[in-house]
């Protein structure tokens, strides 16, 4: 019995040595199951972007450095969490850079205006965006407007009010928000990186192992299907909307309290920057466009890896402007790479 054991094993590539055998089956098993998750080549390129310019330049895993590479990750990578549940339920959200503009511009007005208290000036804002979201979904899922045209227009309106209600003015971090409240929401070294650390393990488990995420994935394959199981799809997109515009809200604060400015430009043109990056990360992460699959934990090792090539380039002293060319190779890279694993899953599943 032992025997045919093994030699079904030599045949198929592995030693005849008992011993031998045990250990190049748990290899050549981890190997795969390795390969076939979504985050695998994204980390592998992580990993060695961190030994390419470690070996370039020396500061590179330096203290500070650290800090910079955490506080050029965590913003985008809370954007791109909602992008991923999105994308999984096959919608987009192109607003989510003016609403990450308008979120701080809201603390500064509750606070300065209206007297409110810091943090719930905070989870009101918050709160706005998700409102910001909620119109999004109900245009697109209920009007049947497509979410592209929809949360284009959304961009330009609240990228309106933005620039109308601070004349195109930036504005100073309330002073009743200032110390151990800025502190706690981004001014703290690795403040905003463990914000977003939580958010990450929060929506993991969400996407992977509770019912919400289960139907949003099911929504995205089958949208049809998904109906006729049951599924109330229209609340499903609808919240995953609100869920994005709360998150991009929350990212602004974080990152106009680390910054100790709150800027309008944002709502202009660099809102692309906010939005497309997170999109970028979400993809190159492993979520897919058409819908029914993706992974939080990518996104975050995607703007990981957008983080880890702006910093590089600058150590190195390569010029910014061929990151763009970098960053659309990356893209079709990683969705050309998605399709092949997606089919070597399914290959492995027949």
């Amino acid at each position: 019995m032992s025997e045919t054991i093994e030699n079904q094993v030599a045949a198929a590539g592995g030693p005849r040595q008992p011993g031998g055998v045990g250990r190049n089956l748990i290899v050549r098993t981890a190997f795969d199951a390795f390969m076939r998750r979504r985050e695998a080549t994204i980390l592998l390129v992580a990993i060695g972007l961190i030994i390419y310019f470690q070996s370039a330049r020396s500061e590179f895993l330096s203290h500070d450095n650290l800090v910079n590479l955490s506080q050029s990750t965590a913003p985008f990578a809370i954007v791109a969490v909602g992008q991923v549940l999105l994308l999984v339920s096959g919608e987009i959200d192109l607003s989510a850079g003016a609403t990450f503009t308008l979120a701080p511009f809201m603390v500064h007005y509750l606070i300065d205006f209206y007297g409110v208290f810091p943090i719930p000036a905070i989870v009101l804002s918050v709160l706005v965006g998700c409102l910001i979201g909620f119109g999004n979904g109900f245009v697109t899922v209920v009007l049947k407007v497509p979410s592209f045209v929809t949360t284009l227009g959304m961009l330009f309106l609240v990228g309106g009010i933005v620039l109308t209600t601070s004349h195109a003015f930036p504005a100073q971090i309330p002073e009743a928000a200032q110390g151990t409240i800025q502190r706690w929401f981004g001014l703290a070294e690795w403040s905003e990186i463990i914000w977003c650390l939580l958010i990450v393990a929060f929506f993991h488990v969400v996407l992977t192992r509770t019912r919400w995420g289960l139907h949003t994935i099911a929504v995205g394959g089958n949208l049809l299907g998904a109906r006729e199981a049951g599924i109330k799809t229209t609340r499903i997109k609808i919240g995953n909307f609100m869920i994005t515009g709360g998150l991009a809200a929350f990212a602004g604060i974080l990152e106009a309290f680390r910054t100790q400015t709150i800027d309008p430009s944002l709502s202009g043109a660099d809102f692309a920057s906010v939005m497309f990056t997170a999109v970028a990360a979400a993809v190159i992460g492993g979520t897919a466009l058409a819908g029914g699959s993706g992974t939080v934990i990518g996104a975050l090792l995607g703007a990981f890896v957008l983080a880890e090539l702006r910093n590089g380039f600058n150590l190195i002293g390569i010029s910014a402007n061929p990151f763009n060319i970098i960053l659309g190779l990356a893209i079709l890279g990683s969705m050309i790479l998605n399709v092949y694993l997606a089919n070597l899953r399914r290959a492995g599943r027949t």
